[in-house]
């Protein structure tokens, strides 16, 4: 039981930083060209602050271990808007090494989804046994 919390929280851990990373670059510099494709595909440019929830909150949601399944849905689902919208014209392309382009973005969706199915288990704020945790 040990080594399957440690893994809960290695995992936790790391994708939360990874997308965290991602969130604190756009406070620090903005949305950049979210809006943009939000635009492109007939929606308000307002939902890009969204972005925010996806990639701050929620990976430190995550990190924490608090309401962590909740915050995993969120970013996979902020991971699925920006597949969709922003890269959808090289969703499946493979670079000339055999990898994916975006193998980095479908990483953190899967990831995300990987941990809201495990939870956090019990070295978490929110503790192994609460509902969204």
């Amino acid at each position: 039981m040990k080594a399957e919390d440690a893994g809960k929280l290695l995992l936790r851990a790391v994708l939360g930083l990874l997308v965290l990373l991602h969130g604190i670059a756009k406070l620090r510099f903005g949305l950049g060209d979210v809006a943009t494709s939000l635009a492109r595909a007939g929606l308000p440019a307002a939902l890009g602050y969204l972005v925010y929830v996806g990639e701050v909150a929620a990976p430190l949601a995550v990190i924490a271990g608090w309401w962590t399944r909740l915050g995993a849905l969120l970013m996979a689902a902020n991971m699925a808007v920006a597949l969709v919208l922003g890269h959808w014209g090289h969703i499946f392309q493979v670079e000339p090494h055999g990898g994916l382009l975006l193998e980095v973005q479908f990483m953190f969706l899967c990831g995300a989804l990987a941990v809201a199915l495990l939870g956090a288990g019990r070295w978490s704020l929110g503790g192994a046994k609460g509902r969204w945790n």
